[in-house]
């Protein structure tokens, strides 16, 4: 899964998507480099961040969907209407961050589409949520909050065969929790649904190489985390370095033979 952020305030990127030529540009190389689908947003979600309302996200994101009419798309929102017009405009997964609990009329939407959903976990909201993740068992709590979220959704009408289950890489999380939901992969993949992995350049990966600085880890460091999600049972890669995950991983399969 390639990555577009079409924000001016990514950790990732620093906005370098915002405008949309950029954005369609850096998709479209993306799908050449080997990405299965683009995850398109157009609200910064990372730490400490502060939201955006519909109209401004629609904004950002609508010409650049537009633009990528017919490629494999996701978009990454948690607002019912942001969602319903992605989907308007050909999007096929709904990737959202708050598990359904951050609009009520999501779920409806997604269910009446009969589209693909991710549900990601996420302890607080990002502007507060790094300021002290704390869990009995991180894993363990991580995979009862996904079961009672998947629950919630097939409830709600969603299939339950297009629901993926990703959890929350740097969501209110430490760096030690971080290595250990990878570790323990396969306690989530066993809930029975694909598993979303998206540690592509999260700051955890700058830490266990002593940066206690940088708020961006190395595309090396990315891999070697993907590489070992792959082999623990994760279905989805989310990478900002397409070509270098896809090389990366198509070398790990042919190990795995």
């Amino acid at each position: 899964m390639g990555v577009i952020n079409v924000t001016p305030d990514s950790f990732s990127d620093a906005g370098v998507h915002l405008r949309v030529e950029a954005a369609v540009t850096a998709a479209w190389g993306m799908l050449d480099c080997g990405a299965a689908i683009i995850d398109v947003g157009g609200e910064s979600t990372r730490p400490g961040s502060e939201g955006v309302s519909a109209e401004g996200e629609l904004q950002r994101i609508e010409p650049v969907l537009a633009d990528l009419n017919g490629a494999p798309l996701s978009v990454d929102t948690s607002k019912a209407v942001v969602a319903k017009r992605a989907l308007e405009l050909g999007v096929e997964l709904v990737n959202d961050v708050t598990a359904l609990r951050g609009d009520a009329d999501l779920a409806g939407v997604v269910a009446d589409a009969g589209t693909y959903l991710c549900l990601m976990h996420m302890q607080g909201v990002p502007r507060t949520m790094q300021d002290n993740p704390t869990y009995a068992d991180v894993v363990s709590d991580v995979k009862a909050f996904l079961e009672e979220r998947l629950a919630f959704a097939v409830a709600a009408g969603v299939r339950e065969e297009l629901v993926c289950l990703d959890p929350g890489i740097g969501f209110g999380k430490t760096v030690e929790q971080n290595f250990e939901l990878v570790r323990r992969l396969d306690e989530l993949v066993a809930i029975g649904r694909p598993v979303l992995i998206g540690f592509s350049r999260k700051s955890s990966l700058a830490r266990i190489l002593g940066d206690t600085e940088s708020k961006v880890g190395t595309t090396a460091a990315s891999i070697g985390v993907a590489v070992a999600a792959f082999d623990r049972g994760a279905t989805i890669l989310r990478a900002h370095d397409v070509r270098e995950h896809v090389e990366a991983l198509a070398a790990a399969k042919a190990v795995r033979g």
